[in-house]
């Protein structure tokens, strides 16, 4: 079970950015109602695994290499602390959300073309793609070397804390944005800042027990 509350932790980290995929499902929220908000939501998810598990394979290949290892463990380390310094100061000023900006997609849409929307979106967003070439890589590159079972349940937390992150989301947002503020921001900030300080200690002290 402590793999698949990693996995959900790590998911949660990411989930927590204020980004374009979650901008995108709280105006669907807002301006569309709940369930075009989750099915964006949903496709993220989706987008989100694919990268995970193409982190995995990129890991499983590169982690025979010494060099790559110590790198992965003391640059890892020092990426997530500075994430969670960043965090803390968002947490102290945190950012604006516009979501009264209309956007561009259509008002009413198929159900499927909202959810390929949000895995495009996943799959294209720039902070996701950094995300998973830092912190996401790092965290994974910890968890080489365990069953597939292990994997499995990794995974599994990863996905499910995306899925409930969007429906949790899709529905503070059809509420029409009267959760929204400064203190949920900052909440988000903060939550996000102990998540990436538990993950540098995760990741320091994997590289300790495997590399010294």
């Amino acid at each position: 079970m402590s793999w698949f509350v990693s996995g959900f932790f790590l998911s949660l980290s990411l989930c927590l950015d204020l980004g374009i995929v979650n901008v995108a499902i709280l105006r669907a929220g807002v301006q569309r109602g709940m369930l075009p908000s989750f099915l964006i939501g949903a496709g993220s998810s989706f987008g989100d695994l694919f990268y995970a598990l193409l982190s995995m394979a990129g890991m499983s290949l590169l982690m025979n290499n010494l060099y790559v290892r110590w790198g992965l463990w003391l640059g890892g380390t020092v990426i997530l602390l500075s994430m969670a310094w960043s965090m803390i100061r968002e947490f102290r000023r945190p950012k604006m959300i516009d979501l009264d900006e209309r956007s561009e997609e259509p008002e009413h849409r198929q159900g499927w073309k909202d959810f390929t929307w949000g895995l495009g979106l996943a799959l294209a967003s720039p902070s996701a793609i950094l995300w998973f070439a830092t912190v996401g890589g790092s965290v994974i590159a910890a968890s080489q070397g365990h069953s597939a079972s292990s994997l499995f349940l990794f995974f599994s937390g990863f996905f499910t804390a995306s899925v409930l992150w969007s429906l949790f989301m899709a529905g503070v947002s059809s509420q029409g944005g009267k959760w929204l503020g400064p203190r949920l921001v900052r909440g988000f900030s903060l939550l996000s800042a102990l998540l990436f300080l538990f993950f540098a200690g995760k990741v320091f002290l994997e590289g300790c027990r495997t590399l010294l």
